[in-house]
């Protein structure tokens, strides 16, 4: 299994903004070590991926290029990547019928407050996606930090749902 390459799968309502930034941070090759292939989608997906969001993405120095919001259908039909995690990240998404993943991925819900609807000026609205930013990646952090080939699935799914309830320490 030390080879084998997961397939993981951000889900939100429009993978405008969390979805998109998770999918960015996950595919930063340093930190998934070649282990990982993100991927994201939305149940109702924008025509593109928040500004902001792209934004955010390379102030952090991670490539934007093939970003681009997406159906969760994409990944429900034969030929799609077989995946093996799926996470939420809003709670809309969290709450709708999610399709059958072939396969049988582990899924969590990672639920954090959407940074789009965050009012007032544009530095208002960036200090939001900075914190869902930083949020995804620490649980993102913890996620690979796991053996992944050494747990069983109900401690794996454990460890998952609790990374989901862990807010980043300013």
């Amino acid at each position: 299994m030390a080879d084998y390459i997961y397939n993981v799968l951000f889900l939100c309502t429009h993978n405008s903004a969390r979805s998109i930034m998770a999918e960015a941070i996950f595919g930063n090759l340093a930190l998934s070590q070649g282990r990982f292939k993100a991927y994201s989608a939305g149940s109702m997906p924008a025509t593109q991926p928040n500004r902001f969001a792209l934004e955010q993405i390379e102030r952090a120095g991670l490539p934007t290029k093939g970003l681009r919001s997406k159906s969760w259908d994409e990944f429900a039909v034969p030929g799609a990547p077989r995946l093996d995690f799926v996470f939420t990240v809003c709670d809309n998404a969290a709450k709708e019928a999610c399709p059958v993943w072939p396969g049988q991925p582990i899924t969590a819900h990672w639920g954090l407050p959407d940074p789009s609807l965050a009012a007032g000026s544009d530095e208002v609205k960036r200090h939001a996606f900075n914190e869902a930013f930083r949020q995804l990646a620490t649980r993102i952090g913890l996620f690979v930090s796991l053996p992944l080939d050494k747990l069983d699935r109900l401690s794996l799914q454990k460890k998952l749902n609790d990374i989901g309830i862990i807010k980043h320490c300013p």
